[in-house]
């Protein structure tokens, strides 16, 4: 069930499995520091069910599925700096934003700050953001850059809400995956499930966030509670 967004002064969109499509990146760069390290590859279909945990969690889940101690801290910093060159070097060259989203973004910019809250450091959410050509229409974007900030650790949605000067309970959090919902429910924000993401089926039905199926959806939802346009009106999203 939509919550009232009639409420909502402010929204911070997940980003990989919710802007982008960057799975094939994430695939790309994760092989990379493998391969320079002479371990195993993984096929994208299982590097896309690791992702939203961060890099670090998916260099341990890499490790751990090839038989290597993820304990072994000199070669998970390796494999780091590896991921983050590799991700630097090309930030989404393979992959793409999902259709719909950039129209998104331009609709509400301007009525409402936009912010992007991910489990990627901010250094490399950063690059994919201003490679997607996704960055005017963003007021802030927020990683986390320690373990503390990963969600489902509501931290990184309370700085961000304190950034707009808006209460995290005004504050739609737009996610794809459980650690999303789960940051938005510990934080006190609303939240929107993105159907065409990776982790919307693992999201527990008793989280009841709403589900929204296409861009599309969300944005005519927000603009016709801030009376912006009339509920029967869409935007129109090519």
């Amino acid at each position: 069930m939509s919550p009232d967004l009639s409420r909502i002064t402010a929204i911070a969109f997940d980003l990989d499995g919710t802007l982008v499509d960057s799975a094939p990146d994430i695939g790309h760069a994760v092989n990379t520091a493998l391969a320079a390290a002479g371990l195993q590859g993984f096929d994208l279909t299982i590097v896309r069910t690791w992702i939203g945990d961060g890099p670090d969690a998916l260099i341990a889940r890499a490790l751990s599925a090839q038989g290597v101690s993820p304990d072994d801290a000199a070669l998970r910093q390796r494999l780091r700096q590896g991921f983050d060159a590799a991700t630097l070097a090309a930030p989404l060259d393979h992959g793409a934003v999902y259709p719909g989203i950039a129209e998104l973004l331009r609709s509400l910019h301007g009525h409402l700050p936009l912010a992007v809250v991910t489990n990627k450091p901010t250094h490399l959410a950063l690059a994919v953001v201003a490679a997607a050509g996704l960055l005017p229409y963003l007021s802030h974007v927020q990683g986390a850059d320690t373990l503390a900030q990963r969600k489902p650790a509501p931290l990184t949605l309370q700085s961000t809400a304190a950034r707009f000067g808006v209460e995290s309970t005004a504050m739609l959090m737009v996610g794809d995956a459980p650690p999303d919902m789960l940051a938005a429910q510990a934080a006190g924000c609303a939240a929107a499930l993105a159907g065409w993401g990776y982790g919307a089926h693992a999201v527990s039905a008793g989280l009841n966030p709403w589900r929204v199926d296409t861009p599309q959806q969300l944005g005519s939802s927000l603009l016709a509670a801030r009376r912006l346009i009339r509920p029967s009106t869409t935007v129109s999203i090519d």
